[in-house]
């Protein structure tokens, strides 16, 4: 659906300019006079009568126009009655353009509403502001609309909000052919401001009457269904959705750069339907681009488009405040998500009045929207809200935010502005919104999944995307399958790949081509496949070149002057732990007690620099794939597996190439010496977690053979067991000083599977525990990690790779600092440590504290950023290279170099340090490029693996469900929230709409804390409902259960037991 958001438009200051629209001549009785006599059902009448009460009202002279109050009278309603007359005419079924279409009448129709909404666009946004967001969405209930975007003529009919412009006319009349030229060119702002050019009217109306025959005689035409590429969602928002100009006809003379682009704009206007008339704005030529970088004039950044309101779209705030809204399609200008853009700021008068940012969990727009509207007496309508509430976007990651926003009209449009990032009384904050002129690099793959549909007598099929951030897309029946269409109807479940080719300004369209069938929608290896070549993930086979960089001589052993050259550690009691089923063993650990008590351990990691040599075709293909891919049933490597599973992973009982660090560390874990250094090992044993866990757990028991994998005879096992105690007992203490120092671990629930080894499919999944084997490894790591970065920053201060996190903005900490003290949480966000200490109290002593923990965890990680991968070269600011998770002030990826790229170039940054290996033969700026590209995989990465989870709990649902579950609530919104599935720790939400048994819901706000009341009908009919109430920590019995689309589950709350609880 098309965001109600999309709806509110600020439009600041526009009181003054009224003046200049409201004199002028006569309506055209032609149209009106037509319109009555074919309309006459009383919802028309009403709406009509609304048109002239509203022109009265708004315009300067004694009263409504001649011929609007002639027809007033006509209907027989007292003037007393006329003024009171509710604003809701849209919510009706029985008045839509889509009904009246229907009835045979939308010729007149469009050619009346087309001449008023031309006449009135900007008024209409001024009045706008006074439609309760009920109301809004009920004029967007009925329509049809076109999936496309295209806007019928007609169709903007609901979102008049009339005001008798005259001079407006005059000047339309006036100005009709002169506007024919200016109505094709993007370049002039009226396209991005108006809803439609005043020559639209004139000059295209047989094209639209043509238009809308040809779409009644094939109703199944996709263009006809329910839009979801978000070039138009519903034709009567077209205006609402758009930023008006508060300038009106004088917008005409303001140049390129200062016009609007938003969802509406020039693309939901009959872009790519016969017409040419430009949709999206020319980009700027390079040279503008940079001169207008230099000035400060525009600002790039990487564009992120909400994949749950695809409407919405951001890029980071260069002062990193508040992120930059992009509102809509066409503000976006053909940017995808993840691309590189540059964007202009539009006027102040532009921006968006938001709530906080955490506040967007309480709260929908429609409650927002209460809270600020001008004709508050519009709200008191008692039907229940629609479904549509304020979507956010959501991500697990710990260090990751995408900013909420919420679009809400001032409490009065002629007040002047504070400060915008000064909260106002009400806690509003001003919000920048901006515009694409630039696409500096397509960061997109434009390859996407989705479905073709036939269009009859067209000579292309549409393919839609299953993305809706991704535009539909124009296939040339050339390239459909041979069969595609005299039988359609076979490939209506046909997964496809299609590959974007081209999307010109003038169409709402993309152009592509079909780049694969993959398959049957809702298998799971069509789906994967999908999945990978949508984000650009390269699966495929490893070419020759690249396994001619490969040792041909196999079993391939060590070289005898390479082993002169390490320290030869294989008789040293070493293993690794990893998950059950890893094969790229890149870690092991050893430690040995030495005669004073301390200790000696190492960290042992797979040399892979040796296998990769610098700028050889394996090393440009693992830096071109930057990371391996971890799916649920499968790795996609970064390197070939001979490299990956056998010469470089430390497998059990065989030789393999190191780069170790060792040290010297007392039993409280106070480190006492340091060496790095290339290496040999002989790892005696593979341990899985669950191994080591079990030493862990019984230090007593004497373990058998038999309850082990095989091991090194020449090790006995229990001295291998006290070797693990021993890493464990360090690592406990080191773990307490890194919190105690300050350092912070957000831990989210990650959901695994047990899959059947034929079919692959899931046989059933659990949460997956993060125990103290785990932490003994990930200390270690982490040591290891810190050590490395230290040393090679000193040894390389303008070249070394290192990875930091940015704190959390603190704007948006102060937020959710404010909701935790409304809900009565007491947590200390001053810091990252003092972040973990609050978090880590107690919830409670009940079985749920664990629970209420997990939903803590979730609305602190919120606020955090991402960590990234950098150059030091580059940032000259040391203050920046601080890890604030970590609480460190240096810190890189050594210890995973078989499965990350970055780790490959610190190792190379090693071995150069200690003379054991040559320089590093890139530049500054080269290591930089480098570390930007291994950001992008490995967000694409975890995204990858995230879908991939979601792939498989959709199987499984579908196969083993429906599926009862504990939930706690999450979040809470005016019409749905969010809740965690404790027993799968999957999030959902769910809608009071569609829960079955519901007899009403009421939506209370006090601050930030947000409560929803169920009011389930009684099953006894002699008994009272029953009350249910929602808020955060709540806990709710739910049912996940398959839905019809492939893949896909829903979240059904199940009926409180008698008490309501």
């Amino acid at each position: 659906m098309d965001s109600p958001r999309q709806s509110k438009k600020p439009n600041l200051n526009r009181e003054p300019k009224r003046s200049q629209n409201q004199s002028g001549t006569p309506p055209q009785k032609d149209a009106y006079a037509r319109l009555l006599s074919q309309h006459r059902s009383a919802k028309f009448s009403m709406y009509l009568e609304q048109y002239a009460k509203e022109s009265s009202l708004q315009r300067d002279g004694p009263g409504p126009s001649t011929v609007l109050k002639a027809q007033s009278d006509k209907l027989n309603i007292p003037q007393r009655k006329r003024d009171q007359l509710p604003n809701d005419f849209s919510d009706s079924s029985d008045f839509s353009p889509s009904s009246m279409k229907s009835k045979g009448e939308e010729s007149s129709l469009s050619l009346y509403m087309e001449k008023l909404s031309s006449r009135n666009a900007q008024q209409d946004c001024e009045r706008k502001m006074g439609v309760s967001d009920r109301q809004r969405r009920g004029q967007r209930r009925d329509t049809t609309t076109s999936q496309d975007g295209d806007i019928e003529s007609g169709e903007e009919l609901s979102s008049l909000k009339p005001n008798d412009s005259k001079k407006h006319q005059r000047q339309q009349k006036k100005n009709k052919d002169a506007n024919r030229d200016v109505a094709s060119k993007e370049t002039d702002p009226v396209i991005g401001q108006c809803p439609l050019s005043p020559n639209k009217a004139s000059t295209n109306r047989q094209e639209q009457e043509k238009t809308k025959k040809s779409k009644k005689k094939n109703p199944k035409h996709p263009e006809e269904e329910k839009g979801r590429d978000g070039m138009l969602i519903s034709g009567v928002d077209a205006h609402m959705s758009r930023p008006k100009s508060p300038h009106g006809k004088d917008k005409l003379q303001q140049p390129r750069a200062s016009s609007a682009n938003s969802p509406a704009d020039k693309s939901k206007n009959k872009g790519g339907r016969g017409s040419k008339k430009q949709v999206f704005e020319a980009y700027m030529t390079s040279e503008e681009v940079s001169h207008g970088l230099k000035r400060g004039e525009l600002i790039q950044g990487q564009l992120r488009i909400n994949p749950k309101k695809y409407h919405e779209a951001f890029i980071p705030s260069p002062d990193d405040t508040r992120d930059i809204f992009l509102d809509g399609i066409v503000a976006r200008n053909r940017a995808l998500n993840g691309d590189v853009v540059v964007v202009r700021v539009l006027p102040r008068e532009q921006w968006k009045v938001v709530r906080s940012d955490t506040d967007c969990e309480g709260a929908s727009e429609s409650d927002t929207q209460k809270e600020n509207m001008i004709q508050k007496a519009q709200n008191k309508t008692e039907r229940p809200p629609r479904l549509e509430v304020a979507v956010e976007d959501r991500c697990s990651d710990q260090d990751e935010l995408i900013t909420r926003v919420q679009n809400v009209t001032l409490t009065h449009p002629g007040e002047p502005l504070e400060d915008p990032s000064t909260p106002q009384s009400n806690g509003e904050i001003l919000q920048k919104t901006a515009k694409v002129v630039y696409i500096v690099e397509k960061k997109h793959s434009r390859a996407v999944t989705g479905f073709l549909k036939f269009l009859p007598d067209k000579p292309f099929a549409m393919f839609s995307p299953v993305d809706h951030r991704v535009p539909r897309i124009n296939i040339p029946l050339t390239d459909c399958p041979e069969d595609f269409s005299s039988r359609p109807g076979d490939y209506t479940s046909t997964l496809f790949i299609c590959r974007i080719t081209n999307w010109a300004a003038d169409s709402n369209f993309a152009e592509g081509q079909l780049a694969k069938t993959l398959g049957q929608a809702g298998e799971i290896e069509p789906e994967t496949e999908g999945i990978l070549t949508e984000y650009d993930v390269d699966f495929s086979e490893f070419p020759d070149e690249v396994l001619d960089c490969l040792p041909k001589n196999l079993p391939w052993t060590i070289p005898p002057e390479e082993m002169s050259k390490r320290k030869d550690l294989r008789r040293e009691c070493i293993f690794t732990i990893d998950p059950a089923t890893a094969r790229d063993l890149d870690d092991a650990l050893s430690c040995k007690q030495l005669p004073d008590g301390n200790f000696e351990v190492g960290v042992h990691i797979a040399d892979v620099s040796y296998f990769v040599e610098e700028g050889n075709a394996l090393d440009v293909i693992a830096s071109q794939r930057a990371t391996s891919v971890y799916l649920v049933q499968k790795v996609i490597p970064m390197l070939p597996r001979l490299l990956c599973e056998e010469l470089c992973s430390l497998n059990p009982m065989a030789d393999r190439l190191t780069f170790s660090v060792i040290w010297k560390i007392t039993p409280e874990g106070k480190i006492l010496s340091e060496w790095f250094g290339r290496s040999v090992i002989r790892s005696c044993v593979k341990l899985s977690y669950d191994h080591a866990q079990s030493m862990i757990e019984a230090p007593e028991k004497m373990f058998s053979a038999e309850e082990l994998p095989p091991v090194d005879p020449k090790y006995p096992i229990d001295e291998i067991h006290q070797a693990v105690l021993n890493l464990h007992s360090i690592a406990k203490n080191l773990r307490a000083q890194r919190f105690s120092g300050g350092a912070l671990r957000l831990d989210q629930l990650k959901l695994s599977f047990t899959l059947d080894k034929e079919t692959m499919m899931p046989q059933g999944c659990y949460v997956y525990q993060y125990r103290d084997s785990n932490k003994l490894v990930e200390e270690f790591m982490l040591l290891a990690n810190i050590a490395t970065a230290n040393h090679i920053y000193r040894r390389f201060p303008d070249l070394a790779l290192l990875r930091r996190h940015p704190p959390p903005k603190t704007k948006m900490v102060d937020e959710l600092q404010e909701l935790c003290d409304q809900l009565g949480i007491d947590i200390d966000l001053s810091s990252a440590g003092a972040l973990h200490r609050s978090i880590n109290i107690t919830l409670g002593n009940d079985e749920y504290s664990t629970a209420r923990k997990e939903v803590l965890t979730h609305m602190c990680s919120r606020p955090m950023q991402m960590a990234l991968y950098f150059c030091t070269g580059v940032l000259r600011d040391e203050q920046l290279f601080k890890h604030y998770a970590l609480n460190v002030p240096l810190y890189t990826h050594f210890t995973s170099p078989i499965r990350r790229y970055p780790d490959i170039i610190v190792h190379r940054l090693l071995a150069s340090s200690l003379n054991c290996g040559s320089r590093l033969g890139l530049s500054t700026e080269q290591v930089q490029k480098q570390a930007s590209h291994c950001n992008d995989k490995k967000t694409v990465s975890k995204r990858v693996q995230e879908l991939s989870s979601e792939l498989f709990f959709g199987v499984f649902v579908k196969e083993c469900g429906p599926l009862d579950s504990e939930a706690m609530v999450m979040g809470v919104l005016d019409q749905s929230f969010d809740v965690l599935v404790l027993r799968y720790g999957v999030q959902k939400r769910i809608y009071c709409k569609s829960v079955t048994g519901l007899d009403s819901f009421h939506h209370r706000k006090v601050g930030k804390k947000s409560e929803l009341t169920l009011v389930w009908t009684p099953e006894d009919p002699e008994r009272g409902p029953v009350e249910q109430v929602i808020s955060i920590f709540t806990l709710v019995e739910v049912q996940l259960k398959a839905d019809s689309a492939p893949m896909k589950y829903s979240a059904v709350l199940k009926r409180p037991d008698e008490n309501g609880s």
